[in-house]
């Protein structure tokens, strides 16, 4: 098990939790980490995993707890998650660092696609991460071959969608790819699309149009790409309301759909975060909703309530399943 620690000043190395172990109860292990006095207020912390190559063991990590031991401020966190995250998949989670006083940063979730011409064929030989950097920090190396998304081919380009959780990084500025491979081949990226999973805007632009010579056991290629353009404002809604005006108005072609969220009766069972539901029909997807306006209650998701919420979106046929969610904010 490895963390790596990001501070107001700047990041760790690798803080290695092998051979540190202080004392060990049932299910519990505590260690002492002596970190650079330089990194300033700690904001976010990274766990992962070192190599896997030639095991399957799983590491099952259920709550952290860190304290300062100069000062006393406490940090705890409920984590539940398991490493890595699917077979030789991601081996990186990473949650912020809320201490008294101080508001921390949300973790949300990256969609990166990947446009190029030929990964998919070698998808299999071929090992590639990113590292995604911005304002507050990096996500460091992230695997983009494991868990592929709404694949795209096409006779000559491709592309696929990869899906990445992060503590926000604010503006984004570049992206570093490393490749390797298991065999001779050439890889032919073609640019990178990237923006956060529940906003449609702002998409940054990573352009490339770079075929790589990648050589069998030979050193990882490292390839830095400055962000090349930002794509913002609200084209999707501006287009959608022109289509409607087209029509023949908005109300007329719009379904509502009456929406009610019972929060369980036991203890924490609320949230202060900001939750969004997205519906799926057997014609079409709705947009993501944030569920902020509740007809019941100012505050809504309060432990044993009940809220309702009205949404207007496209028709979608009949309704088979949704996505419901949340951003990690607050308590």
């Amino acid at each position: 098990l490895v963390m790596v620690f990001y501070g107001s000043n700047g990041k760790s190395n690798p803080v290695s939790m092998e051979n540190k172990v202080e004392h060990q109860a049932k299910n519990q292990i505590a260690h002492d980490v002596y970190l650079p006095s330089d990194l300033g207020m700690l904001y976010k912390v990274r766990l992962g995993l070192q190599s896997l190559e030639s095991s399957t063991s799983q590491l099952s990590l259920c709550h952290l707890k860190m304290q300062n031991t100069s000062t006393l401020d406490t940090f705890s966190l409920t984590i539940n998650k398991t490493l890595p995250l699917s077979l030789n998949g991601d081996r990186w989670v990473e949650f912020p660092v809320e201490w008294p006083l101080k508001e921390a940063l949300s973790v949300v979730t990256y969609h990166l696609t990947v446009f190029s011409k030929n990964i998919l064929s070698e998808r299999n030989l071929v090992h590639m991460t990113a590292c995604i950097y911005g304002a507050h920090g990096d996500t460091g190396d992230r695997s983009l071959l494991w868990s592929l998304q709404n694949i795209q081919q096409r006779e000559d380009n491709e592309s696929f969608l990869v899906m990445v959780e992060a503590v926000e990084l604010g503006e984004l500025d570049k992206v570093v790819l490393l490749i390797s491979s298991k065999t001779d081949c050439k890889l032919d990226i073609k640019k990178l699309h990237l923006k956060e999973a529940l906003k449609e805007q702002p998409i940054y632009v990573f352009e490339l149009n770079e075929a790589f010579s990648v050589e069998a056991n030979k050193p990882e290629i490292e390839k830095e790409i400055p962000v090349s353009f930002v794509i913002r404002g609200d084209k999707q809604k501006n287009d959608l309301d022109n289509n409607l005006q087209r029509e023949g108005g908005q109300a007329g072609n719009l379904t509502e759909y009456t929406i009610k969220v019972y929060t369980g009766d036991k203890r924490g069972s609320g949230t202060d975060a900001n939750v969004h539901i997205i519906l799926f029909g057997n014609e079409d997807k709705s947009e993501a909703f944030q569920l902020s306006q509740s007809l019941e209650h100012q505050d809504p998701f309060e432990r044993g309530k009940v809220d309702t919420f009205k949404v207007k979106t496209k028709n979608l046929g009949s309704l088979h399943s949704i996505e419901i969610g949340h951003d990690g904010k607050g308590f």
